[in-house]
């Protein structure tokens, strides 16, 4: 019932910034929480930014003074910008929403990903 897109992701250079962006749809929800993570090949799906209704908006060492989560409620959308990308910062990086509707009750959702690649 609800849908989660990706968007933003390409190649950038070490020093670079890239703005991703998840869009979320499908009929009445409610957002409990959402966050990014990211998976490089072989290794853990790892959280880089996440908000709840408990912690608020939380970061990953690895990514904290580098990395912005905000949200635009009336497109219901969540961003993540970055600055200063380096090698380690490429991945896959997947949107996650945990979401009520009237349907399923409060469930998690996962997008399909958006490719991020930094190169020297």
């Amino acid at each position: 019932q609800v849908q989660l897109v990706e968007s933003g992701g390409g190649l950038v250079q070490s020093g670079g910034s890239l703005r991703l962006s998840c869009a979320a749809s499908g009929g009445f929800f409610v957002i409990n929480s959402m966050g990014w993570y990211r998976q490089a090949p072989a290794k853990a799906r790892d959280l880089v930014a996440g908000w709840t209704s408990a912690d608020g908006i939380k970061y990953a060492d690895s990514v904290k003074g580098r990395v912005t989560m905000s949200r635009d409620g009336a497109k219901n959308t969540v961003y993540l910008q970055m600055n200063n990308l380096n090698s380690e910062d490429t991945a896959v990086y997947y949107c996650y929403a945990n979401a009520w509707t009237s349907g399923r009750g409060s469930v998690g959702y996962w997008g399909q990903g958006t490719h991020v690649t930094v190169s020297s």
